[in-house]
């Protein structure tokens, strides 16, 4: 299957300014990196695929918060305040550790990544994110050997996201991961997208991203990850265990109790445009299928 370049599919001026993104969301030069990494550049290609445009990106998405429409999370997110904020990683660890956004963004160097995202309900993008991955930072707490499972706690605030005020899920939002996926090169920490800073409406200021799972496990606004030995149970899993599995791996062959899995919509091809058939682990199979060899994906979804 072919991989497209960076290069290929982003906006000339983009590409060929992507050094000045930095300044944009206030690092030093240092911060950035144009990827070598063997992954942080590809995407999954074909005729079809292409950059989701940057006005899709922020105003069509998932984000319960703000509310259970596609543009509450941009209308609603816009005074939502993400300085000061603090991510602490504690739990099964050996060395527990509080860092702030400012650390973080001195700590580690942000790299382009550009990656499709698959939505659980049928409807698929192309993001040029920014970031680092999530391996990194856990790296400096040393997890003990009980840690199995990493957990990632969003933010709780209803006064500023009024779609809290609402029991639509189980609040703060929780999702979870093995540690070998959490630890996975391609699990990524976000910090950026499109030569922009994050925008609140996309999980700004700490979310993460894994790319070969449907979009709900990619938490957002995190403050809290956690280390533990038995496997956690998700916001998602909470409101409905038979329809949101732990592991949530896009599967064309696993379909969901009220619809089909083996096709998706493309955002921004329009209305009438045709489905297309979707990729098993969203099209990164070779990067991360032997995390579940063996594993019957049917059972565990």
């Amino acid at each position: 299957m072919k991989k497209i370049k960076y290069s290929e599919i982003t906006p000339e001026k983009i590409y060929k300014n992507r050094r000045s993104f930095i300044k944009s969301i206030g690092l030093g030069a240092s911060s950035l990196a144009i990827s070598t990494i063997p992954f942080a550049n590809k995407s999954v290609a074909n005729e079809r695929d292409k950059l989701t445009s940057y006005k899709d990106i922020t105003t069509y998405n998932n984000y319960y918060e703000f509310g259970t429409s596609k543009g509450d999370p941009y209308r609603n997110s816009q005074i939502f305040k993400t300085s000061p904020w603090d991510i602490s990683i504690e739990g099964e660890v050996e060395k527990p550790i509080k860092l702030s956004m400012e650390e973080i963004s001195e700590m580690f160097v942000s790299e382009e990544r550009i990656y499709r995202l698959r939505c659980v309900e049928g409807w698929s993008m192309v993001i040029p994110w920014m970031g680092f991955s999530l391996s990194e930072l856990l790296s400096k707490v040393n997890p003990t050997n009980k840690a199995k499972f990493v957990e990632f706690e969003s933010v709780y605030d209803p006064a500023q996201m009024k779609g809290q005020r609402y029991p639509v899920l189980n609040w703060p939002y929780n999702e979870g991961l093995r540690i070998d996926e959490a630890m996975h090169p391609l699990t990524t920490v976000v910090t950026g997208l499109y030569g922009k800073k994050l925008p609140n409406q996309n999980g700004a200021p700490f979310r993460i991203f894994i790319p070969w799972k449907y979009g709900f496990k990619s938490a957002k606004a995190i403050v809290k990850i956690k280390f533990v030995e038995k496997m956690p149970t998700s916001s998602w899993m909470w409101a409905s265990p038979r329809e949101y599995g732990f592991y949530s791996n896009v599967n064309p062959n696993v379909d969901h109790p009220r619809w089909s899995q083996a096709t998706e919509r493309i955002i921004g091809e329009g209305v009438w445009a045709p489905r297309v058939k979707t990729l098993m682990f969203n099209g990164y199979g070779d990067e991360v299928a032997s995390l579940y060899t063996g594993m019957d994906l049917k059972k565990y979804f």
